[in-house]
Order: C-alpha cells, then structure tokens, then sequence
C-alpha cells in the first residue's frame, strides 16, 4: 500500500515594504523590546500560576506576523517563541526557572532587535522619501506643551489619526481650564469663550473694528479646530496621512499658543 503524500507546505512570501509600513514596523517591535524589558522573571518562577511569558510570548509572535506577514520566513521562526532558554524538567527549583526565564528574556530580545535592524536596513535601501521628510519636519517642529505632550509619541508611531486627534483634544482641554467653562464642550465652549461681545478670553484690546474682527476671526478658527478636526475623528475612523497630520497638529499648537497668550478679562 502506498503512502499517502503529505501536502506541500504553504511558499514562503516576503512582503513589499513600504516607507509606512517600515515605521510601523519599527515601532511595533520596538513596544515588544519594551514589554521584554518589563517582564519580571522572578515573579514568572516564584508565583503560582502567573502567565506572563505565556502572554508574552504570543504578543510577540502575532507582532511578528503583523508585520512580516502571516507566511513570512520570520513568522515562522517566531511560530514556537517562548521567553525561556535552557532545558526543563519536572519538579525544577523555582531559582532555575528564575534562570531560565531571564535567558529567555536575553535571547528573545536579541533576536527582536534582529528584526529591528533589517527594518531599519530596508529603510535605509528605500532612501530619503517624501514620508521621511515630513516625518523629520515634525521633529524640527517647536510645538506648544500641551499639544507635543499627547501627539508626539502617536505621530512617531505612524498613528496619524490618533495624533491629530489626540492634539484636538488637549486643546479644548486648555480652552476650559483657562477660561473657567469646563460645563461647556466644542463650539458651544468656542463661542462663549471667544465672543467679540463680553469674551472670557481676548486676544486683544478690543478698542477698535479691526481687533474686534481678529476676536471673532479667531472664535471661528477655534470652533473648526473642535467642528471639522476634532469631530470627525471621535465619530469615525480618518485616514490622516502623515502630511495632513503634520498640518493639522501645526495648526492645533499655534492656536494653543494664542490661548496661552489670551488675557482673561473680568
């Protein structure tokens, strides 16, 4: 009798990167660097029924496959990841596991940051590319506090959405803590803040037309900043490319500064 043939395994498939998926790439295998550096291999060993490598481990391996891709060479090397080097028996000592989790930890990080530097290789091959160049023009951008403090990290991370959205938010966070109106949220909050007549918060004088008309021009620039940037983003999913973001994160940290120069009158 014959034998029956085994089906052929699936090819392997090496996936076209992109400059955006390179970012992302990086950044999500430099967060599992980080929940390596995090993980405790004695309380791994010593307490009675903790998971944590277990939980690692597939966090790890579906980032591999995430980013590579499903049928990658490098998805398949990571299929079988587990936070432990040595060998194991049963009955072991608390303290070699204690051992055997921390090598563990050593190898896998080493092997991550493997994947990281072919990343960045690819990068490199790739050039200077338009996504780079507005992504370094955000580094050289001096935003306000208060806008870099939540938008910076996302942006970096390739979350341009998140970021812009993120920016829009600490904004309006900003116009109610200085103004006082914390009851009142978007246009509602613009308007009462920022009325030419009887404002809480002035960019000016107010002595005359023409800085009467900057008071209200700038209620309007504020009411589309919680209308038509932060809205959308609340309700829906946008995709912001990375120079939109850019644009829009610019535009939120100059109207940051104005609050932060805005006078309160009595």
């Amino acid at each position: 009798m014959s034998r029956k043939k085994l089906p052929e395994p699936p090819p392997i498939e090496i996936k076209d990167f992109g400059p955006e998926d390179i970012e992302r790439g990086v950044a999500k295998l430099k967060r599992r660097i980080a929940d390596l550096e995090a993980f405790d291999p004695r309380k791994a060993a010593f307490e009675r029924g903790d998971s944590s490598a277990e939980v690692l481990a597939r966090d790890i391996r579906d980032t591999v496959a995430d980013v590579f891709g499903l049928r990658s060479q490098e998805a398949q090397d990571f299929h079988f990841v587990r936070i432990w080097a040595g060998p194991t028996y049963t009955s072991m000592a608390p303290e070699y596991m204690q051992e055997g989790y921390a090598a563990g930890r050593e190898a896998t990080t080493q092997k991550i940051h493997g994947l990281v530097k072919r990343l960045e290789e690819k990068r490199g091959d790739l050039g200077a590319t338009a996504v780079d160049r507005v992504r370094n023009a955000f580094r050289g951008l001096d935003l306000h506090p208060r806008i870099a403090d939540v938008s910076t990290d996302r942006y970096d991370d390739g979350y341009y959405a998140d970021a812009v959205f993120a920016a829009a938010k600490a904004l309006i966070h900003y116009v109610q803590e200085k103004s006082g109106r914390d009851d009142l949220d978007g246009v509602d909050l613009m308007r009462a803040v920022f009325s030419k007549n009887n404002p809480i918060l002035a960019f000016n004088d107010l002595k005359d037309q023409s800085e009467l008309d900057e008071q209200e021009g700038m209620m309007h620039l504020f009411e589309g900043a919680a209308m038509g940037i932060r809205n959308p983003r609340g309700h829906s999913f946008v995709p912001d490319s990375p120079e939109r973001a850019l644009e829009y994160i610019a535009f939120l940290s100059m109207l940051a500064n104005r609050v932060q120069e805005a006078k309160r009158r009595k």
